[in-house]
């Protein structure tokens, strides 16, 4: 970003690229869940970190979306939406991150499901825009529950 960059433009577009990652990954039943999109959100390299056990599950964009699809596909996965709770987005010049408490719920199995959380999302500005290089989220349990 350079000095004459609107800060408040910066903001808005990374505020666009949560919401579409919340809408790639959110459907109702009997709708097709978007998660094609999710490729053109992230750098080709882009990671994303389910870090909810003792051990840290680190994806690509195609290992996160594969066997999402293959639940959705089996249909073991028949409604799925998360949102974002509130946000604190830090930018400087070509870096930004963002720390976001989310909710999520769902239908699994027939059963239904429902969480909140925090995710540590990492952004970068590229030739074609900002795009999320990093994506990292762990699950509230107990012992571990979001502030108020």
């Amino acid at each position: 970003m350079n000095q004459d960059a609107d800060p408040q433009a910066v903001k808005n577009e990374l505020d666009a690229l949560a919401l579409a990652f919340f809408r790639a990954v959110s459907f109702e039943p009997g709708d097709v869940p978007p998660y094609g999109d999710i490729h053109g959100l992230f750098i080709a390299t882009g990671l994303l970190i389910k870090n909810t056990g003792a051990t840290p599950e680190v994806s690509s964009v195609p290992e996160f979306i594969a066997p999402r699809q293959a639940m959705v596909d089996g249909g073991n996965l028949t409604r799925f939406r998360e949102w974002e709770l509130s946000e604190a987005t830090q930018v400087f010049g070509n870096i930004a991150h963002r720390y976001s408490a989310y909710g999520k719920a769902g239908t699994m199995n027939g059963e239904a499901f429902e969480a909140r959380g925090m995710i540590s999302t990492q952004f970068v500005k590229t030739p074609e825009g900002w795009k999320m290089s990093a994506m990292a989220w762990d699950d509230e349990r107990p012992g571990l529950t979001l502030p108020g």
